[in-house]
């Protein structure tokens, strides 16, 4: 289903934030933070976001979206070690593979690096399925990395990995072993960083020759004074180096920006992006006017020199 009128893609990829497009229409609870989305076998749309327990909702169309509970409505004890006894479950990662529905989140407080990532298999997706997998990683206080904002990505070769990290010294990466998802070494590998500045939220997918590595720039969670952004960069090589488009790599503060406030539309960032059949889709929160998080999405292109830009 088209989300948006047709547009034309040869947008600039250089033009100024004031003009990147607006969200597409969503209508109905579309109250998010931290948003990923997979298609379901159906063909309806599954989204999982920060919320107790980790909330989710679901879409027939990809515009009109409704409540749909929780993954755990019973709770997930396994978690309160690490989110001081709360309930608020972060940033989930939502994929499908093998006949079931994989979710990688994290259990955390704000602006701690004691946080864990965790893993649920469902079925079907739907709330109450969620079969708890296990502890896939976790930080310490002692650590120079963060535990949270998973991604999952399958190489070209079947491998499975997982990208994540929050501020401290980046964006790290874990290999999983495809059988249970867990991980399947003790290497964590650091694919891009801004010398401790604020960078997170790593999203990864594979078109054409390229891994292609988005994450969130500055600060988010400050409503309509958020400066999130999306960047992005693209490597051959699933575990890097990525650069960005000036040819500067990403783990020495290197990012294209494909996304940035501009209008009512304050700090887009917690990027997700997912194959449909009109367009690589890429899904974020932003803040409106009155600090309210929100869904946008926008559909995704590359330009004639393999660089992605929204319309």
């Amino acid at each position: 289903m088209a989300l948006l009128t047709a547009l034309s893609v040869t947008v600039a990829v250089t033009s100024p934030a004031s003009a990147y497009p607006g969200p597409g229409r969503v209508t109905g609870d579309v109250g998010v933070h931290d948003p990923s989305v997979v298609k379901r076998t159906d063909g309806s749309y599954l989204v999982a976001h920060t919320g107790d327990n980790i909330s989710l909702k679901t879409s027939a169309d990809r515009i009109a979206f409704r409540d749909a509970g929780s993954a755990f409505p019973g709770g997930a004890p396994w978690t309160t070690g690490y989110t001081g006894g709360g309930r608020h479950l972060w940033a989930p990662d939502l994929s499908y593979h093998n006949g079931q529905y994989w979710l990688y989140y994290s259990a955390s407080t704000f602006g701690s690096n004691k946080s864990a990532i965790f893993l649920a298999t469902s079925p079907s997706g739907n709330s109450g399925t969620w079969t708890h997998r296990g502890l896939v990683v976790e930080s310490r206080t002692s650590d120079d990395f963060n535990a949270i904002d998973p991604d999952l990505v399958v190489d070209h070769q079947g491998r499975w990995w997982l990208s994540f990290g929050s501020f401290w010294s980046g964006i790290k990466m874990v290999a999983l072993n495809p059988s249970n998802g867990l991980r399947s070494d003790s290497v964590i590998r650091s694919i891009a960083g801004r010398n401790g500045g604020p960078i997170e939220a790593p999203t990864i997918v594979k078109r054409g020759s390229y891994y292609y590595l988005f994450v969130s720039f500055d600060y988010c969670c400050r409503g309509a004074s958020s400066t999130y952004r999306v960047m992005a960069g693209r490597s051959t090589s699933v575990t890097g180096p990525f650069y960005d488009r000036n040819g500067t790599p990403m783990t020495s503060g290197g990012g294209t920006e494909i996304l940035a406030g501009h209008d009512n539309v304050h700090g887009p960032g917690h990027q997700d992006v997912f194959a449909d059949v009109d367009s690589d889709v890429l899904v974020y929160h932003y803040y409106a006017d009155n600090g309210a998080p929100l869904l946008g999405i926008n559909l995704l292109a590359y330009d004639s020199a393999g660089w992605p830009f929204v319309y």
